[in-house]
């Protein structure tokens, strides 16, 4: 899901502790995503961490998205594409990503609009524990 471009980040959107989750589930954002955003807990699973991920790209905390990167694909930084504006996240399936488990996959489908146009991104994402904790290793673009 990281879309690189050479443009300087725009500012974040403004989502408070009260509003909807951007990820999805039903919790507000304070007790959903953005615990994990803060710091104060960690995802538990690979499923919530994927989860977690995009409602970052919706924010845009990169600080965030760096944090939960596997050391070996992560990238220096994350530019924000300003005419990207993300609008859904849809999980299609999981594999493995447990408590029980050292890696897993995310298949999902995230909607946005991108240049006033709507588009798609589907991938299968891999997951792996580092230091005990779950972060992003890479992903599969599906057509």
């Amino acid at each position: 899901m990281a879309r690189r471009t050479t443009r300087k980040n725009p500012p974040s959107p403004r989502i408070t502790e009260d509003a909807p989750c951007p990820c999805g589930l039903t919790a507000r954002y304070g007790e959903c995503c953005g615990r994990f955003h803060a710091g104060s807990a960690a995802a538990p699973t690979a499923e919530l961490l994927m989860r977690s991920r995009y409602s970052a790209f919706v924010v845009r905390d990169e600080a965030y998205l760096l944090r939960t990167w596997a050391p070996q694909t992560r990238p220096a930084e994350v530019d924000f594409d300003p005419s990207m504006r993300w609008t859904g996240l849809e999980i299609r399936d999981t594999g493995d990503g447990t408590a029980f488990h050292q890696a897993g996959t995310v298949t999902f489908v995230a909607s946005y609009i991108h240049d006033g146009a709507p588009g798609a991104l589907h991938e299968r994402s891999r997951f792996a524990r580092h230091e005990g904790a779950w972060v992003y290793v890479d992903g599969e673009f599906i057509e």
